[in-house]
């Protein structure tokens, strides 16, 4: 590590001679697979992007110029490379460095992404703010092929075209692998390309059926025929000056390009070609295994697991293909999601009735809505996180027309490691506010099933939300049964105390309830809201509290309270859960613990707020 000790910010890496940044790019990604290995994080794509950040660095003038990374679980390289070396050991954990780029975090993260195919609008908006202000500089965006496929790239594509004088360059990072296998028009497009074969007979026909005579129609033919392949045609339609492909990891190649390049102006596209994992074999031979991993041994790569606990993932692809043999309308679909979402055995035993739709989750959910207008039964598999991004698609294609599509909304609450970007927080409140949908929180591995159940056959929009991870170990009932619409019901009886408990939080609520002899209640359905129960639980109890991995404004906590209001109902109420601030990565169990959301934060809440003086309403935001 002689080299790479002493780069501390990329001022230094621009001090080295050409001939040392190939042993530094070998230096820096062997810190990266020792230094992953033992934190966990995203690999794969951090070794295929080395040479790239080296090149990027050494030959533009950061931060003063500007780098966006789309999605950015590919920057580790940017972090070290930027004064990050030392701090790398915390990479994910609380109170550490993030996976991701935060603008907090270092002025070299000059945009804050985790969520795909924005870096071209930032990048965009960066150069127009240069020219408006007369600073010289370059804004660059550097986006994979998959971000490609989703709509805000394209329109970013189409309003920086006609902006000739601003200096932006788009990047390309071609890998032709994306979490799940890309998918798509333009994944065939750019695959054609790179085969080279199509272009090589194109290019050679002229000559043989075209002599002497009629060579410049040869060459005319040449043009015309490359035109047709390669994606310069497209690009260069946008407005874009198109450059490459190149090898990205061929620093002779990467560093020249990108010196021409900061001399010209307008928008340039450049289209770099890597390889997941570069360097590693292990992951090189299985990018998606190494994607996103825990520790490991890289003598030995990632072992299976042992068997544990069923994951709420698990259960969700298991009923869906359990109910996928019990209907055939049932469709599946993914935005980009196949193996995060556990849908890789129902793409194997139902080919044709499963669409992962690429990075465009705008379109999975109209997509369903035009499925079901047909008598289809479309389930959206999506991240809570995800589902933010087609807010107005949920609302007007589908729960306007009160379609019957199902949501299976993995991935709800805190997520970990992956922090606040990926964080399932707000979907209780932004779904429950939209007429016509049902909305159902699960507590346990065989309610999830069955509010699957439960939403597939109710006849219009309907959402289940489950986290990230194991259950509690409840056994399955393999009998596809649903559940009341609705209804709640009571867990432990006990007194004064009324705790209603959604979905992750009745495990810790009852461990709460046993502490407080309190009475817990199951709530399952955040909208309709179990009224009566909610009813029967003031007349019965001195005090309520609600507790719900969610945000608390808005959410199933404000549920209740709107009831009581609507009710006449005066008596003393506590709402927990996550409190108006966006909460960073770490350990989930730490991160509960840290707002409260755990048995004992429960517990000492309701004793701080009832149990030890006057009872009065309070809001809980951790």
């Amino acid at each position: 590590m002689n080299l790479l000790e002493n780069i501390n910010h990329p001022a230094d890496l621009r001090k080295l001679p050409r001939t040392q940044l190939k042993p530094l790019a070998d230096e820096l990604r062997g810190f990266l697979l020792d230094a992953v290995s033992k934190t966990g994080g995203h690999l794969s794509s951090n070794l295929g992007t080395v040479e790239l950040t080296v090149a990027l660095h050494y030959v533009f003038n950061t931060p003063q110029d500007r780098i966006v990374w789309d999605v950015g679980h590919q920057t580790y390289s940017h972090k070290i490379l930027t004064g990050r070396r030392e701090q790398f050991h915390t990479l994910r954990q609380l109170d550490g460095i993030s996976g991701f780029p935060r603008r907090v975090e270092s002025e070299y993260d000059t945009f804050g992404t985790a969520h795909s195919s924005t870096s071209i609008s930032a990048a965009l908006g960066m150069a127009q703010a240069a020219k408006i202000k007369g600073e010289h500089r370059h804004a660059i965006a550097v986006i994979g092929d998959g971000s490609m496929t989703a709509g805000m790239a394209f329109e970013a594509l189409n309003n920086a075209g006609v902006q000739e004088d601003v200096n932006l360059l788009v990047i390309l990072n071609d890998n032709d692998m994306s979490i799940s296998p890309p998918v798509g028009a333009l994944n065939r497009y750019l695959a054609r390309l790179m085969s080279g074969q199509f272009y090589a007979a194109a290019k050679n026909v002229g000559k043989s059926v075209l002599p002497g005579p009629v060579l410049e129609l040869a060459k005319k033919l040449e043009e015309h025929a490359k035109g047709m392949v390669v994606p310069a045609t497209m690009f260069e339609e946008f407005g874009f000056n198109y450059i490459g492909p190149i090898d990205g990891h061929d620093l002779d190649s990467l560093i020249p390009t990108l010196q021409n390049i900061r001399n010209l102006k307008g928008p340039q596209f450049l289209h770099v070609v890597t390889k997941k994992g570069q360097g590693y074999k292990l992951a090189e031979a299985e990018p998606v295994l190494y994607h996103g991993t825990g520790k490991f041994n890289p003598a030995e790569g990632i072992k299976p697991a042992p068997p544990s606990k069923m994951t709420y993932t698990e259960v969700f692809g298991n009923w869906l293909c359990d109910m996928a043999a019990f209907d055939k309308r049932l469709v599946g679909i993914t935005p980009a999601m196949r193996e995060g979402s556990g849908m890789v055995r129902f793409h194997a035993e139902y080919p044709d009735r499963y669409f992962d739709v690429g990075i465009a989750e705008q379109h999975s959910v109209t997509f369903g809505a035009g499925l079901a207008c047909e008598g289809m039964k479309p389930v959206v598999a999506i991240y809570s996180t995800f589902l933010q991004r087609a807010y107005d698609q949920l609302i007007h294609d589908v729960a306007l027309q009160n379609l019957d599509v199902t949501f299976a909304l993995d991935r709800a609450g805190l997520v970990g490691a992956d922090g606040a970007t990926h964080a399932g927080n707000y979907d209780l409140a932004f779904l429950r506010c939209i007429p016509n949908m049902v909305v159902m929180a699960a507590s346990d591995e065989n309610e999830c099933r069955q509010m699957l159940t439960t939403a597939y056959h109710y006849p219009g929009p309907a959402a289940v939300r489950y986290p990230r991870g194991a259950g509690v170990g409840t056994a399955i009932v393999q009998e596809l049964t649903s559940i009341d619409l609705g209804k709640g019901v009571i867990r432990r009886q006990g007194e004064r105390v009324a705790i209603l408990a959604f979905g992750s939080m009745v495990a810790p609520s009852l461990a709460a309830g046993e502490q407080l002899n309190a009475t817990v209640a199951n709530m399952r359905f955040v909208k309709p809201l179990d009224v009566e129960l909610v009813k029967q639980l003031a007349a019965d109890h001195d005090f309520l509290v609600t507790v719900e991995e969610g945000c608390v404004m808005g959410g199933a906590g404000a549920a209740v309270a709107e009831a009581l209001a609507e009710a006449g109902i005066v008596k003393p109420l506590q709402i927990i859960g996550l409190p108006d601030k966006f909460i960073d990565h770490g350990d989930p169990a730490k991160l509960l613990a840290s707002v409260g959301l755990d048995a004992n934060g429960i517990a000492a809440s309701i004793k701080a707020r009832f149990l030890s003086g006057e009872p009065r309403l309070v809001v809980n935001n951790g």
